[in-house]
């Protein structure tokens, strides 16, 4: 596909998705916080078309870059995306960095097309789902260095982030070729250390640490 049609594709998937969590909180009543995550979700999705969509990652780094420089901006002086907004300062500073973690995974991972995308499925899913059945569920609180997170939410971001690294090392093309049943540790593995780091991170910075946990394991595993 050319670098220009890939990039529209990106650019119209990623805006599609800000106006569904637009939409879904001007018509449910939904509050941000949960909208921010129909886009972290959603957005981070995306990963499973890139191998499709760009025969380099480099036009997908520099779109992460703009990304980037945009949320910050509209979290800062522009307002333009409410379903992304939040109140706390520390949360706008992880929609900044997401761009950042997932420009770094495809770059480090481009020619592991199924660690590629397996890689980023904690930020999405894990971190994704763990706020949110936290929110509803959560009932066992804990708390480190000033940030209460709670058991059940923990469980989620394992849960959902386990399945879905799992699913991307099967059904992904590309090196290396693991089965069903090869692919089940090293996606518990990691994501199950990515979920005690983010217990332990500093909100805000999350979006990094819980990457770098992914690139790390998945780096001295399977590449």
């Amino acid at each position: 596909m050319p670098i220009w049609m890939g990039l529209l594709v990106l650019v119209a998937y990623v805006f599609a998705i800000i106006g569904l969590a637009e939409f879904l909180r001007r018509w449910r009543g939904w509050g941000n916080e949960f909208t921010r995550k129909v886009v972290h979700i959603g957005v981070g999705m995306f990963s499973w078309f890139i191998p499709f969509v760009f025969d380099s990652p480099w036009p997908f780094v520099l779109a992460c870059l703009a990304f980037s420089v945009l949320t910050y901006l509209d979290a800062r002086h522009l307002h333009l995306f409410d379903a992304m907004a939040s109140k706390d300062d520390e949360s706008n500073l992880g929609t900044v960095f997401f761009p950042l973690a997932a420009a770094a995974v495809v770059l480090i991972f481009w020619n592991y097309p199924p660690v590629m995308v397996a890689a980023l499925m904690p930020l999405t899913w894990g971190d994704g789902m763990a706020e949110v059945v936290g929110r509803k569920f959560g009932r066992n609180k804990y708390t480190i260095w000033g940030h209460t997170r709670s058991v059940e939410g923990s469980l989620a971001f394992i849960g959902f982030g386990a399945f879905f690294s799992w699913l991307a090392l099967v059904i992904i093309p590309g090196p290396p070729s693991l089965t069903p049943l090869e692919a089940i540790v090293p996606a518990l593995v990691m994501v199950t250390a990515a979920a005690v780091v983010e217990a332990v991170s500093i909100a805000g910075l999350d979006n990094l640490t819980v990457t770098g946990t992914a690139i790390f394991v998945f780096g001295i595993w399977l590449v």
